[in-house]
């Protein structure tokens, strides 16, 4: 019975910590960002990457996934940008996937930068088609690029500053 009670107990800590994250994502997105003065709509700014990177690397794939999708995709929904709504769950979603998939095999610094660098290049090349189909041309998505980069290099800089702490928090705190 122990061994039930503490599987159902961590199984709860997960849902609330990926619900947090879900929250926090939304709330960097939305909160924390600049428009660049782009072609379009392409060319935002903000700090929802953050949650998203801390989420996978400390709670897997499965939350991270989730964190990214919901909380990037709300902010689209919620926000005007309801065109770029599906584009940022499946792009988003499977930067945390990623993310969380590298981090649960690999737990250290390096392979955290390999991650968030694969990251950086899935919202690239997700974004790149998403304003594709969206703006039916593939010139004008390179001007995005730039801030995209930004944006996801910012992101590792603040993560890779933090995440030991955290991770040795969440250790603590017996949350993991």
């Amino acid at each position: 019975m122990a061994n039930a009670q503490k599987e159902s107990r961590k199984r709860l800590v997960l849902l609330i910590m990926t619900a947090i994250f879900i929250a926090l994502t939304y709330v960097f997105t939305a909160l924390v960002n600049i428009q660049l003065p782009l072609l379009g709509k392409g060319g935002l700014i903000h700090l929802g990457n953050v949650p998203l990177f801390i989420c996978a690397i400390l709670f897997g794939k499965k939350s991270g996934a989730i964190a990214g999708a919901i909380g990037m995709g709300l902010f689209d929904l919620l926000s005007g940008w309801v065109s770029w709504a599906p584009f940022t769950f499946v792009i988003v979603g499977l930067m945390g996937f990623v993310v969380g998939l590298i981090a649960e095999k690999k737990k250290s610094f390096p392979w955290y930068i390999v991650a968030m660098g694969l990251a950086l290049l899935i919202k690239i090349v997700g974004y790149y088609f998403a304003e594709v189909i969206l703006y039916k041309n593939f010139l004008v998505p390179f001007a995005s690029i730039p801030g995209n980069i930004i944006q996801v290099v910012t992101a590792i800089i603040i993560v890779l500053i933090i995440i030991k702490p955290l991770e040795l928090a969440i250790k603590k705190a017996g949350l993991k």
